[in-house]
């Protein structure tokens, strides 16, 4: 069986799974659009046609109209609660809209979508779990001896499934969903959990910890994301993987690099990172903590000293292999705006800014958006430079909008320096212009 004829068997099964006839169905998909304000749908036959198409080998895609009540008709249980979590329907359906052929980018849209419409609706972040894990963690809160490694694991999903809603929805939301999966990785931690499932859980934590670090951070709780970070960096250290320490120093270095004007800070955690992740067995995570080097030197001025880390980044991205324990922490893409940066303030605009094109169009997916309006505000200051004024203010507008949807620090924090450059045509209707869109937009 091919794998848009799967994605077909498996949208039957789901509908079937539930004891729904083809009419049951188009009257249940009726009921959902009812529910949501949509337009009405087509008499319950044609409906039940559309739905026959999509389940047969032929294979039709449903519409955005169709996949999106889908969606809202999986994420909730037959017991009325939601479940959008590894395992569930919700996960299943998503799995194979994937089969049948739609992009990466459509079904990361809808489960943003979902978990949006969940979180607005009371769900809570444990609406991430599938039922029996949500059961299981239930009763390890209650006796951790009874933690078991699918619990564990769908605690981590949780974490993983907020990181991956990083410029999706706002920071606020976020922290909002993250702050329980913390709170029980600690209760189940202190409870003295089972040996099997200690280390993951611990990793978990790590990971959770850190992750509500980078959103305080966001969100202009300074005091909490260092708090956390500390818990990260402590946690991850008696762990003992190397890996994991030189991911918290990564990401917190981050923090404090866009947070002070003194980069010295920022180098020292860099450094840090730098040394853990040569412990590894990770080189794209090498290569990210050679990036972020090379980017601190050039911000201080050491040209020398930042290509000679750029080197070190572009020779642990050419070693990645197929054993990569990371896959997903660094890339080629993620470096060229590096690079931009490194030009920016040792080298030549005129460079910088097409690395920062570059970087830009490569970076399409929603849990890129952040860095993508980095690299635009980037990108401006780059036209500015090279005395193109006007069209860094038209890029810059192309940038607040995003913004205002993620509710980010950095991405205010960049906005905020590449307006004061164009200080000096602060009398022309392009700045003014550019300052409305600031104003209505983040109130700023």
């Amino acid at each position: 069986m091919d794998s848009s004829s799967a994605g077909a068997a498996a949208l039957k099964r789901l509908r079937t799974r539930r004891g729904l006839s083809l009419a049951d169905m188009a009257r249940a998909l009726t009921q959902v659009a009812q529910d949501l304000g949509m337009p009405r749908l087509p008499q319950v036959a044609s409906v039940q046609r559309s739905i026959a198409r999509w389940e047969s080998k032929a294979v039709t895609m449903p519409d955005d109209r169709y996949q999106l009540l889908l969606a809202h008709l999986y994420a909730t249980t037959p017991g009325g609660s939601r479940s959008l979590g590894a395992g569930s329907d919700f996960a299943e359906y998503l799995d194979a809209l994937g089969e049948i052929g739609e992009s990466e980018h459509r079904i990361a849209e809808l489960r943003s979508t979902l978990v949006r419409a969940v979180t607005d609706d009371g769900g809570g972040p444990f609406a991430l779990l599938a039922p029996q894990v949500g059961a299981g963690l239930a009763q390890a809160l209650a006796d951790p001896s009874l933690l078991d490694a699918e619990t564990v694991s769908g605690l981590a999903s949780v974490v993983a499934d907020v990181n991956a809603q990083v410029g999706s929805l706002p920071f606020v939301r976020l922290q909002l969903m993250l702050a329980p999966a913390l709170e029980a990785c600690r209760r189940l931690m202190a409870g003295r959990p089972p040996e099997p499932v200690r280390e993951r859980l611990w990793g978990t934590r790590v990971e959770a910890a850190m992750l509500a670090g980078r959103l305080a951070f966001e969100t202009r709780d300074d005091a909490a994301s260092r708090a956390l970070y500390e818990e990260a960096t402590r946690e991850a250290a008696r762990l003992g993987q190397s890996w994991r320490q030189a991911r918290v120093h990564l990401s917190h270095a981050l923090t404090v690099l866009y947070a002070m004007p003194d980069t010295a800070h920022a180098a020292r955690l860099v450094e840090k990172a730098v040394r853990a992740a040569g412990g590894g067995e990770s080189p794209l995570l090498r290569a990210r903590a050679h990036a972020l080097q090379a980017e601190v030197a050039a911000r201080s001025g050491q040209g020398r000293q930042s290509g000679a880390a750029l080197g070190l980044a572009w020779y642990d991205i050419e070693r990645k292999s197929t054993n990569e324990p990371l896959p997903g922490v660094f890339s080629a893409e993620y470096l060229r705006g590096f690079e931009g940066v490194c030009e920016l303030y040792v080298g030549d605009p005129a460079v910088a800014h097409d690395q920062f094109a570059a970087a830009a169009a490569a970076l399409r997916a929603p849990r890129q958006k952040v860095q993508r309006i980095i690299i635009a505000t980037d990108q401006a200051l780059a036209r500015i430079q090279l005395g193109e004024p006007r069209g860094a203010a038209d890029l810059l507008h192309e940038c607040v909008m995003a913004a205002a949807s993620t509710g980010g620090r950095v991405p205010l924090i960049r906005l905020r320096r590449a307006r004061q450059e164009l200080q000096p045509w602060r009398r022309e209707n392009f700045v003014a212009e550019l300052d409305d869109h600031l104003m209505d937009a983040l109130g700023r």
